[in-house]
């Protein structure tokens, strides 16, 4: 068991990949496969904005994390620096503060896609600015997107 658990932390220096939980969207609607090669079995195509959870990164591929759960590979290329959220609430309430009492400016179905202007600073934990499509934007509790 020790040999196991040693191996383990050992991992990531000894493949040269890096192991991270940070999220990024997809830039264009890619294919994403069961190993880090275009020979791999292709699992499913993924549309563009959809946010992502990096699990492993090896070379120029990355292990990713769906908001379903499922993990795959992608080609690091296809991923964007710019980050979305993925609405999970039955109705998401964008509000124009981050606070429950502010003004609601909309909301947003299951499966949304909305722009992450910026995870909530410790002044407004708890909440994302975001924007949606149309140019609307305000305030998501984190706790009704997932991709944070």
């Amino acid at each position: 068991m020790r040999f196991l658990a040693a191996f383990l932390l050992l991992l990531p220096c000894l493949t040269g990949s890096v192991w991270a939980l940070d999220y990024r969207s997809v830039s264009e609607v890619a294919i994403l496969y069961d190993a880090p090669s275009q020979k791999a079995k292709p699992l499913f195509a993924i549309a563009a904005g959809t946010p992502v959870e990096m699990v492993v990164t090896l070379a120029t591929w990355v292990k990713v994390r769906d908001a379903k759960g499922d993990l795959a590979w992608i080609e690091q290329r296809q991923l964007a620096e710019q980050r979305t959220v993925q609405v999970r609430a039955e109705r998401a309430q964008v509000r124009a503060n981050a606070e429950d009492s502010a003004t609601l400016l909309f909301e947003a179905e299951p499966d949304v896609l909305l722009e992450l202007i910026e995870p909530g600073p410790s002044s407004t934990a708890g909440w994302a600015r975001v924007r949606h499509r149309d140019g609307q934007q305000g305030f998501v509790k984190a706790t009704q997107v997932w991709g944070l």
